[in-house]
Order: C-alpha cells, then sequence, then structure tokens
C-alpha cells in the first residue's frame, strides 16, 4: 500500500515509518543462510500438492451445498500471459471479459444520492455511497447461513482503506484548519461496505439496492471492544469512561473470513491519523509511529468543539483520561468482526489478536475439537508475523466469537536451518517475564502485553521482516503464504538476491511442525525478468515478472493469485509497467500475469463465487497522487472524469472455470 499527492497541504507519501529500531535479526541476515537450502516441499508434502493438483478441479462447487468433483483435466494456468503496459484500463486474457461494479460514490442504498462527477456530495451522502479505495474483499453466497453455496447472489463485503483529498473533494479540499464538513465526508469514506449483489440472466451482475442487507461501516459506526483490553484503564475515553466501547474503524486493509461466515477487516495504518504532542509519549504511541507535530491529514486542526473529530488529538488535556481523547489511538489496530448478514449487529473489535498495523487475517483449515489458528502480518519495515491460537477448541456446531476473544499470540522468530519458532506474548509464560525484566520492561497485565504488542514482539527477539503483507493458506496442504512486499531500508544483501535496497520484495512460506516449531523457504523472490529463485530452480521471465508482492489469495483449486503494489515511481519508470495480478501453480512453479490495472493503481482484493465462474477484483485509487484539476488516470468513468476505485468483475466468455 503506497500513497502520493500533489496537494502539499496532504503528505500522503507512503507507508507507516519505521518504528522499529530493536537489535532483532533482520531476515535478510537470517535468508543469506537459508537460501541454497531445500527442505520444504519433500517427501509426503510434496506427494499432497502433486496428487491434489493431478485431480483437477476439485475445489469449486455448483449450487449444491457439497463440491463437486468437476471430471475434466485439470486445466490450471490454461490462459495465455498477458504483458505489461501502461495503459489505463483493466487488461485480461484473451477469452476473458471485464465488467466495472460498484465504483465509488455508487449509492448503496435506495435513498443515497447518485454519485456526482464534480465529488460534491456531501459527508451525509457519502455515508451511504460506496466507500473510496477498494481493498479486501469476500464473496458471501446469499445461502450461505442455510449451508448453501449460491454462485448467482451473495454479498461483496470489502474495506476501504484509506482516502485521497485530492479526489474526494470538488476542489481537493480548503486547507488547513481542515473543514469540519470535509472531515466528515473523509471518515465517511473509510470503512466497510456490504453489498447485496445478484446474477442476472445476461451473465452481469447489479447491486440490489433495495436491499435491507446492504450498509455502510465507517469511522463514525459505534463499536464494542471485546477481550483482555476490554476495560482497561489504557482504553477509557470521553466517549467511553469504562472502556468498553470506541467509535469506527480506519485504514482496513485486507480482511478475513471467519468458519462461521463473519467478516473480519483489519486496521492497518491508522496510526497515521491521530496526533500526540505530549513528551515523553507513551509507549503504546511511540512504537506505532504516532505524531508528534501533525497528523496526516491534519484531521486535528478542524476544531475541538466536535467531539468526533477532536478526538484525533490524543494530547492530554483534562486531569483523567475519561475527559479527553489521550487513550483514543489505543482503540485502533485490532481486527474488528462484521455480522454481514445482520444489519442491526454491533461491530467487535478483537483485542486478544493484537495491536498493530494489521494487513489481514488468515485462518488454518479449521479442525473439529483442535484450537482454531490464525495469521497476521505487521505491514510497516522491520515489523513481524504473528499467529493466534484460540483457548478453546473449535465446533463446527458451536463455533462464533468468543474463540476469538481468549487464546494466546505468537510472533515468528525465523531460523538460519530453516526451521522457525513461535514466541509466546503472555505475562504467564516464564521465558516472556524474564525478558521482559531483563529488557527493563514492566506490563501490568496480558492486556497491557496486548496494548504493546510490537514491544512484546521486540523483547522476544521476533525476527524483523520486509513488510509483512497478504497471508494466503494452501486448501489442501494447508502451507501458509505471506508478502512481503519491499523494504528499500534494508542494507544486508543476501548472496540469491543481491540487492543493496529490497526493493522488489519476495513470498515466504512455511508449514507447521509439533508444538510452537514451524519449517520455512522462500517460495519467490520478485524483480525483474531473470530474477533467480535458488532454492526451487526458478526464474522469472517476461510473462510472469513483477515487483512488490502484496495481495495474496488461494483459490479453492490451489491457484495462488498474487497481487502487486508497486509505488508510482517504480511503475512509470522501472520494467514491470502498471500494477498486476499473477496466478501460480505453486507444485511447478509457473507464473503467469492474468490481470493489469489502470494507471497509478493498485491491485488488491479477490475472490470469486463457489463455482468459481466469477471473480472480484479491487483497482485501488487509479490517478493516485494526481488532482484536484487535472488526473492521470480517468478510469472507469472516462472523457475528463475523475477516477474511481472500482471492483471488476471477470468471467470466461465461454462459461468456465476462472484460471483454467
Amino acid at each position: 500500500m503506497t500513497k502520493a499527492s500533489k496537494n502539499p497541504l496532504f503528505d500522503l507519501s507512503g507507508a507507516e515509518p519505521q518504528a522499529n529500531f530493536s537489535a532483532n535479526p533482520d531476515f535478510s541476515e537470517v535468508l543469506d543462510k537459508r537460501l541454497n537450502r531445500r527442505r520444504f516441499l519433500q517427501g509426503s508434502v510434496a506427494l499432497a500438492v502433486s496428487g491434489f493438483l493431478g485431480q483437477g478441479l476439485l475445489g469449486c462447487s455448483n449450487q449444491s451445498a457439497a463440491p463437486a468433483l468437476l471430471q475434466q483435466p485439470a486445466g490450471l494456468l490454461g490462459f495465455d500471459a498477458i504483458p505489461i503496459n501502461r495503459f489505463d484500463t483493466v487488461t485480461v486474457p484473451a477469452g476473458y471479459r471485464t465488467q466495472v461494479f460498484l465504483p465509488w460514490g455508487t449509492p448503496l442504498t435506495a435513498d443515497a444520492p447518485a454519485y456526482r462527477a464534480d465529488a460534491s456530495h456531501s459527508a451525509a451522502d457519502q455515508a451511504k455511497q460506496m466507500g473510496m479505495h477498494h481493498d479486501g474483499m469476500h464473496f458471501f453466497p446469499i445461502d450461505l447461513k442455510k449451508g448453501g453455496q449460491s454462485s448467482d447472489e451473495g454479498l461483496l463485503v470489502m474495506n476501504h482503506e484509506y482516502v485521497d483529498p485530492n479526489i474526494l473533494h470538488a476542489f481537493g479540499g480548503k486547507g488547513i484548519p481542515r473543514d469540519h464538513e470535509e472531515v466528515h465526508k473523509e471518515l465517511a469514506a473509510h470503512g466497510v461496505s456490504v453489498a447485496h449483489i445478484k446474477k442476472q440472466a445476461d451473465g452481469t451482475w447489479q447491486l440490489l439496492q433495495d436491499s435491507t442487507l446492504n450498509r455502510r461501516i465507517t469511522g463514525h459506526t459505534p463499536m464494542e471492544l471485546t477481550g483482555p483490553v476490554r476495560g482497561h484503564a489504557k482504553v477509557v475515553t470521553k466517549y467511553s469512561p469504562d472502556g468498553t466501547r470506541t467509535r469506527g474503524t480506519l485504514n482496513n486493509c485486507a480482511h478475513g473470513v471467519t468458519p462461521w461466515g463473519t467478516y473480519l477487516t483489519c486496521e492497518e495504518n491508522w496510526a497515521l491519523l491521530f496526533v500526540n504532542h505530549q513528551q515523553p509519549m507513551p509507549r503504546e504511541h511511540r512504537r506505532y509511529s504516532i505524531a508528534d507535530e501533525h497528523s496526516i491529514l491534519h484531521w486535528e486542526t478542524a476544531g475541538r468543539s466536535d467531539d468526533a473529530i477532536s478526538r484525533f488529538n490524543a494530547t492530554p488535556f483534562a486531569d483523567k483520561a475519561s475527559d479527553d481523547y489521550r487513550n483514543e489511538p489505543n482503540n485502533f489496530g485490532w481486527i474488528v468482526e462484521i455480522d454481514p448478514f445482520n444489519p442491526k449487529s454491533t461491530p467487535v473489535k478483537h483485542t486478544a489478536m493484537g495491536r498493530f498495523a494489521h494487513e489481514g487475517l488468515i485462518f488454518a483449515k479449521p479442525e473439529s475439537g483442535k484450537p482454531l489458528v490464525a495469521y497476521s502480518g505487521d505491514d510497516a519495515r522491520f515489523e513481524y508475523i504473528y499467529k493466534y491460537v484460540s483457548a478453546k477448541p473449535y465446533d463446527p456446531a458451536t463455533a462464533g466469537p468468543h474463540l476469538l476473544d481468549e487464546g494466546t499470540l505468537y510472533v515468528a522468530r525465523f531460523n538460519e536451518d530453516g526451521s522457525g519458532d513461535w514466541l509466546p506474548l503472555k505475562i504467564e509464560d516464564a521465558d516472556f517475564q524474564a525478558k521482559a525484566k531483563a529488557a527493563g520492561h514492566v506490563f501490568d497485565s496480558q492486556a497491557d502485553v496486548l496494548l504493546n504488542t510490537r514491544l512484546a514482539a521486540d523483547i522476544m527477539g521476533a525476527t524483523k521482516m520486509d513488510r509483512p503483507e497478504w497471508g494466503a493458506v494452501h486448501p489442501i496442504t494447508n502451507e501458509v503464504y505471506f508478502t512481503l512486499t519491499n523494504n528499500s531500508r534494508r542494507h544486508s544483501p543476501d548472496a540469491a538476491n543481491p540487492r543493496a535496497n529490497n526493493h522488489s520484495g519476495h513470498i515466504i512460506r512455511w508449514r507447521e511442525g509439533t508444538s510452537q516449531r514451524f519449517d520455512w523457504d522462500i517460495f519467490l523472490l520478485s524483480g525483474d525478468a531473470y530474477t533467480y529463485t535458488p532454492a526451487h530452480n526458478a526464474m522469472l521471465t517476461e510473462q510472469n515478472h513483477h515487483a512488490s508482492p502484496d495481495g495474496l489469495w488461494f483459490d479453492p483449486n490451489g491457484l495462488l493469485w498474487i497481487q502487486t503494489d508497486m509505488s508510482g515511481a517504480q511503475m512509470r519508470s522501472g520494467p514491470f509497467g502498471n500494477n498486476a495480478m499473477l496466478a501460480a501453480d505453486v507444485n511447478t512453479h509457473t507464473i503467469k500475469r492474468f490481470l493489469v490495472g489502470p494507471v497509478d493503481c493498485e491491485v488488491t482484493g479477490v475472490v470469486m463465487t463457489p463455482d468459481c465462474k466469477t471473480m472480484f477484483v479491487n483497482i485501488q485509487h487509479p490517478g493516485e497522487g494526481s488532482g484536484p484539476y487535472s488526473f492521470s488516470s480517468t478510469w472507469p468513468d472516462r472523457r475528463t472524469n475523475r477516477p474511481r476505485s472500482a471492483t471488476v468483475i471477470i468471467t470466461k466468455e465461454d462459461g468456465g472455470i476462472i484460471g483454467s
């Protein structure tokens, strides 16, 4: 996720500043000693993968509740790779067609006003329209709660990561101090959209605008805190003197989907929206890059009289926390659960899963009688990868949100020999207590540990990573894949990829072992054509070279879809063209470029209907950094119109399965 702006009022210049200056080893130091060892896909695991891929397209389903066995040749990656380009459009392989769907500003409810090309709609209007900058998303079949798998009707639920004032407002914003109405509109453009959609007779999809299920969750929506941090002194605010409630979810990047059919939205670069002039700044702010001069969008300058806006200034003004918003940043950085089938439900922030810049959350395959396991990356330079293990076992009959409120959070340490350790961030753990004491840090409770997840991970000696972003779990083998997007501040090259700065990124994967151990390897080193991954004797070519892997998703057939998020400079002057999406057969390391997005966009968010015949892909921030009077992209409306993030629906012209 990258940001840029030509408006001097707003510095949307990128991801969170580096906040980890611990002495923990960098991943590059470990990688250098690991790349030439091939311990990962051997023996039974390799046989499991090859056996799976040899059976045909097993994962997709028809209209029935049970998965269908499709008797046809495997056909994976049956399309011709498309070349890079810098067109201001969405390009897909021959034999595929696209439909632009639900662009920013689309009326979500029957009483919502239509989008206006001059972006003059109000904050109240925006709260009823599709939010800005679409990101992670999921398709919930409309009959899911009855055990069905409809591929013709469902709820498309998606995140809206951030806002670009140059595009959101008619004239790019009125300056600083910020205008009250503009800030409310920006808060309304953040969050999540729930859209009830249905396939039409001609194969196109339509929003059911009069559905009672359509819903916006924004930066204003009331929410509950659950888990260990609920009621802690550090989440007490003027809005919630007992520390049990908060308002809004912001900077929602990737997502997760629970086994019981709810949506999890993940708060990523929320810290940039706050300021705290207090010195010294408390550790739960300092370690998360809360600014001490001004926030990235200067929301705090819109005036202290508006309680919904003044909360973004975390400087203590009163005698006690219940009379100001010194603790407001501590209400962000969590995993938020939303029930898309219940529009009256209150979203819940699950604090047991840690507080950091969550890129997303992915579950290992749930097994009855065993704990539920989930993984999340902290998307900032030199931050960490985490695993959550529920305290109670998973039972399909009783599974629900309680499984996310009590458990153990672990952080990853990658060892030189290809093994790894999950290190518990648990106040009762003797090793954690000893290391915290040795480092001179005191925690008063598990809630305090979770409020300071990054610091706790520093103490345990976790491995600093190159911006962990999306993860994906293989639907059959259960191996876990994670993108490490890039890190230009990494100064230790490795033998296989001798780059002084990791501008291109890579993909790591692991399989769980016994207890708290795992085995890992490098699945792919990203870069220009001829970039070589020695562990798998794999070399990139013109049909699959890419940089800054970000979005990641396994479809039910085991194809891994890789989405890129290069910076504007990298797209304009490098060898990669616009951001793209590729598909990979992880067993053979065959990779093909499937989609190229419009100018200055990020390709992010991907999901299919259960029958695998309709794919939804999000195109975020086309024309990023341009405006407010001229735009580098006019996708999708064309002519001289401002660009709009939107979903692209992809189908095969012959009605077949995507990727075959």
